[in-house]
C-alpha cells in the first residue's frame, strides 16, 4: 500500500467510523488499523481533517478520495470499501446511514455492484 492510499484507507475509515460520532470500539478498530499499517500520522490528518469541518467532513472526504480510489484497479478499491464494511461487521452493526455513505462511495469510484454482490454473499 502506498503512502498515498494508506491516507486515503484510513479516510475513508474514519468518515465512516465518525458517521454518528466516534464511539469506543470505533476507536480501537482505527488504532488498530494505524498500527497495523503503521499509518498513525495518516490517522492523525484524518481525524484533523474530519476536524475542520465535521458536518461536511463526509461530502469534502468524498472529495478528497476520489482522485486516489479512481487511480486504483476496480479490485483494489472494492478491497478497501469492503475492509471498511467488515470493519464495522466488528462492532457488530452498520447503520442504515453508514451503509448508504459507503454504497454512496462505491457509486462514485464505479463500484457499486461489486459491493453490493459482495455484501450479499456475506
Amino acid at each position: 500500500m502506498t503512502s498515498q492510499e494508506k491516507k486515503a484507507f484510513i479516510l475513508l475509515k474514519c468518515v465512516i467510523f465518525h458517521y454518528h460520532g466516534l464511539d469506543e470500539d470505533e476507536k480501537k478498530i482505527l488504532k488498530e488499523t494505524a498500527d497495523a499499517l503503521n499509518a498513525h500520522q495518516e490517522l492523525a490528518w484524518a481525524n484533523e481533517f474530519i476536524g475542520e469541518d465535521y458536518y461536511n467532513a463526509f461530502e469534502r472526504a468524498r472529495v478528497e478520495l476520489q482522485p486516489t480510489m479512481l487511480e486504483l484497479e476496480k479490485p483494489k478499491r472494492l478491497e478497501y470499501l469492503s475492509k471498511v464494511w467488515n470493519a464495522n461487521m466488528t462492532k457488530g452493526y452498520i447503520s442504515e446511514m453508514e451503509a448508504m455513505a459507503m454504497i454512496k462511495l462505491a457509486k462514485d469510484w464505479d463500484i457499486e455492484t461489486e459491493l453490493i454482490e459482495s455484501i450479499k454473499k456475506k
